[in-house]
């Protein structure tokens, strides 16, 4: 069954809307007036392709959405959507930001929080995962917050869930996203582990950052996370990468993970050491 594209006046507008912009607001931002966006809105005026980019730079439109406001008002797409993989440069740029952060997690993820490439430092934090929440593509925010992951162990799971549902939100309102929203219903739809159902303290409104802190056998590590995306990207799927870093968030921290450094380090095989 074909699915029919809605015109380009009724996705424009449904842009404006979402990006809370009046006509004569969008208008002013463009250089364009009220009643050229009015006819462009209704059908009664075609853009350019020159307009049709204009408009969507105004409302911050994502790479495959400009694609797609380019399709619906009869032009070819600008942007190539090529595989990681074809993006030779770009994976080993990746490739590198996350290696070097050894002996931290790092990852890179897409635009549905699926892991593209990551630097595998750390196993520890992923023992007891269920294997299927560990097959590819592992989903990054599933693998934290469910049951079958490592959800049973984050010791602020109230807090981290509250930190993950916000940063969903945004990305909802950016971009409107089905899968994004079905990722939301299923995440507020895990059981909250008792261990993680106490409130929120008042201290935490108080942190510059919301830690992720897991329990291991080797103890509790606190870490805060931050991210990298590429600049002024003209590719859909590296305009949707991000890359996600996991520091240590206080000195027990570094003494645990330096412990489980050296445990995988007693753990390899000389054959493994020497490669």
């Amino acid at each position: 069954m074909t699915v029919r594209q809605p015109p380009f006046g009724v996705l424009l507008r449904r842009w404006r809307e979402r990006r809370r912009m009046t006509q004569a607001d969008l208008a002013l931002s463009a250089g364009s007036s009220t009643r050229h966006l009015s006819c462009l809105e209704t059908g009664r005026s075609q853009p350019s392709r020159e307009m049709v980019l204009l408009l969507a730079q105004h409302l911050d439109v994502p790479l495959r959405e400009q694609n797609a406001l380019l399709l619906a008002a009869g032009f070819a797409p600008s942007f190539e959507e090529r595989s990681l993989a074809e993006l030779a440069s770009a994976r080993q740029a990746i490739d590198q930001v996350l290696q070097a952060h050894k002996p931290y997690p790092a990852f890179a993820i897409d635009r549905h929080w699926n892991v593209v490439l990551s630097n595998g430092a750390l196993p520890q934090l992923y023992e007891g995962c269920s294997p299927e929440l560990l097959c590819p593509p592992i989903n990054a925010i599933r693998l934290i917050l469910h049951p079958l992951g490592m959800g049973l162990r984050i010791v602020n799971f109230a807090e981290w869930r509250a930190h993950s549902v916000a940063v969903l939100r945004q990305q909802i309102d950016a971009t409107h996203d089905p899968a994004i929203h079905a990722l939301l219903a299923e995440i507020m739809a895990y059981p909250v582990p008792l261990a993680g159902a106490e409130p929120v303290p008042a201290a935490a409104s108080r942190h510059y950052a919301t830690p992720l802190r897991i329990a291991t056998r080797l103890g509790t590590v606190s870490f805060l996370n931050t991210n990298m995306i590429f600049g002024t990207p003209t590719d859909v799927t590296l305009s949707e990468l991000t890359m996600e870093m996991l520091f240590p968030a206080d000195d027990a921290t570094i003494a645990i993970v330096k412990a489980m450094v050296e445990e995988s380090a007693g753990n390899d095989t000389p054959s493994q050491r020497a490669g």
